[in-house]
């Protein structure tokens, strides 16, 4: 018997037990379709952190915080620690050679330290407003599409003027989609806390590769409702918080923070005025653990051996969300792995019933010239017959899963459909029929044709 004969029979078999058949490939189908559907998730999880990386200033940008919680040793010196200061940054410059950008940040949170913001008899909270160095755009990968970034000159007068996401102004002036035109609101005077900040600069607009995509489709989808007299269905999407943040952001230079907008009337100005944070780049991420000891060591010096500062680095967020994708295609694949051995289990079960159907059958062959290896190869073939129509049924389940997923779960990080995962899905159920057909294979291939024709 030749192999495209066995591929006949192992079809007409199927046809003539369809239900039986089908419910036999659903544990393959099952099988095929998570795996495929979860790397598809984990790969979009990984596109989406590596633009956020990217957005937040990559692997290249170190942070340094103030810490409030002192080593168990140095609990005594709580009244001495005074946190990362501006005097931090100028020592910094001038002992850390393998750090070449430093910049000082004060920030404040809107939804955490009460920043309101008015204009015209609209109000709203940013995400987050800052003072710091005109620097700071280049350390947080900002761009300015309108205006300008305010100066050093703004800086040293301590000028009242400000560079706004376009969130901001979105909220305050008007949303360009709903106005049907742009508002580039350079030269007004919004009121922060009550005191008024001109708006000299605006960064363009942040969103990921996957949101904006997403955001035509809905579009495109809309135009074709309304095209079509129907009601456009609502979609609700949200990029991720880095794009956000940075779009609902205002930037002020850092002696205007510190003379206009402090918490304590007793607070420093100078060099010890106190920040909530300081980050540096440096030139290559090869001499990343080198640059944070030389650091370390400039503060140690300055902080007079108080550990009342940490680095936080992007690295350390990568491989954080780096061992959660690690994890989640972990645990995917082990879900898919059952499934495809249950699958197997069941295909072995069907050919398991199957010879004992055809016992007869397969004595009269035996007995007319069919050689063992023939009734091997064809109980084998019929086998990988049925897990080859299951492993392309999985993969037509995954894609409109995907989709599913795509629609019900509309993120920045979407599915992203790949051919590896495709062919490793598929080349899984073609060996799991394979390994489920060997024993009921070999079981028909022994059988001794004077038993068999005895059968039934």
């Amino acid at each position: 018997m030749n192999l495209w004969s066995a591929i006949d029979i192992g079809l007409k078999e199927i046809r003539a037990n369809k239900a039986r058949s089908i419910l036999t490939m659903l544990g393959v189908i099952l099988g095929v379709a998570s795996l495929v559907a979860m790397s598809a998730m984990t790969k979009g999880m990984e596109n989406g952190m590596k633009e956020s990386l990217v957005a937040a200033g990559g692997l290249a940008t170190i942070r340094i915080e103030h810490e409030d919680d002192l080593p168990l040793h140095q609990r005594h010196l709580v009244d001495r620690a005074k946190g990362v200061t501006l005097h931090d940054v100028y020592a910094l410059q001038e002992s850390a050679p393998l750090v070449y950008q430093i910049t000082p940040l004060i920030e404040r949170w809107g939804f955490r330290s009460g920043v309101n913001v008015s204009y015209g008899g609209k109000r709203m909270r940013p995400y987050k407003f800052a003072g710091s160095w005109p620097d700071i755009i280049s350390i947080e990968q900002h761009i300015i599409e309108h205006g300008r970034m305010f100066t050093q000159f703004d800086d040293d007068e301590a000028r009242s003027v400000c560079v706004i996401g376009t969130d901001i102004r979105n909220d305050l002036f008007g949303d360009p989609e709903e106005l049907g035109r742009t508002v580039v609101p350079i030269g007004e005077t919004i009121f922060v806390n009550n005191q008024p900040l001109t708006i000299v600069g605006m960064f363009q607009h942040y969103e990921s590769e996957a949101f904006r995509k997403r955001k035509e489709e809905a579009k495109r989808e809309a135009e074709l409702a309304k095209a079509e007299g129907r009601e456009p269905k609502e979609t609700r999407m949200r990029d991720e918080f880095i794009f956000r943040l940075k779009n609902r952001s205002i930037y002020i230079p850092l002696n205007t923070m510190l003379i206009k907008f402090k918490n304590d009337d007793d607070a420093p100005i100078g060099d010890d005025a106190h920040l909530t944070t300081l980050k540096m780049k440096i030139r290559d991420i090869e001499h990343l653990e080198p640059a944070i000891q030389q650091a370390y060591n400039v503060l140690m010096h300055t902080h007079q051996g108080i550990l009342d500062f940490e680095f936080r680095t992007k690295e350390d967020d990568a491989e954080e969300v780096g061992a959660a994708i690690k994890n989640a295609r972990r645990s995917g694949g082990i879900i898919a792995a059952i499934s495809l051995i249950v699958g197997g289990i069941g295909i072995m079960n069907i050919m398991l019933a199957s010879i004992t159907e055809r016992v007869r059958e397969i004595g009269i062959r035996k007995s007319v010239g069919a050689t063992t290896l023939d009734v091997f190869v064809q109980i084998l073939v019929e086998s990988v017959v049925i897990s080859f129509i299951g492993g392309a049924l999985g993969l037509a389940a995954s894609v409109g899963l995907i989709e599913t997923l795509r629609i019900l779960t509309p993120t920045a990080n979407a599915p992203m459909l790949t051919a590896p995962p495709m062919i490793l899905a598929f080349g899984c159920s073609v060996a799991v029929g394979v390994i489920a057909g060997l024993f009921p294979a070999i079981k028909a291939s022994k059988l001794q044709p004077i038993e068999a024709l005895k059968y039934g």
